[in-house]
């Protein structure tokens, strides 16, 4: 399941308390028209538009399942491409060499927050 949260602002955003993201654990959420998703990957989060650069689909294959079975790629549902997690680079499939777009995010106070682009 998806949260929906406020309206995009230049301002960041509280996604989630820090405890709620286990290492190797990603959630997804929608902010306004914004899908989007954080993971946690070697203590540190990232986050993403949830959007394919080949298809422009959302990637994950059930709610908050973004990554592989090993937890070390991304991985599209639709045709299986693999991300990076540190940048989001496409390694194989059809949108290789392609990157998801990154969004800004940070973690202070045990909390986890994205700043949303307006559009």
């Amino acid at each position: 399941m998806l949260i929906k949260l406020m309206p995009p602002t230049q301002q960041p955003t509280l996604l989630i308390r820090s405890h709620e993201l286990g290492e190797g654990q990603s959630k997804g959420f929608i902010i306004h028209d914004t899908n989007l998703f954080i993971v946690r990957h070697q203590g540190k989060v990232m986050a993403y538009r949830n959007r394919c650069p080949h298809q422009k689909v959302p990637l994950e294959w059930l709610p908050n399942q973004f990554l592989d079975y090993d937890k070390q790629f991304i991985q599209c549902a639709t045709h299986g491409a693999l991300f990076t997690i540190d940048d989001g680079l496409c390694i194989s499939g059809p949108c290789n060499q392609k990157s998801l777009t990154s969004l800004s995010v940070e973690e202070r106070d045990d909390k986890i927050y994205c700043t949303i682009p307006k559009t």
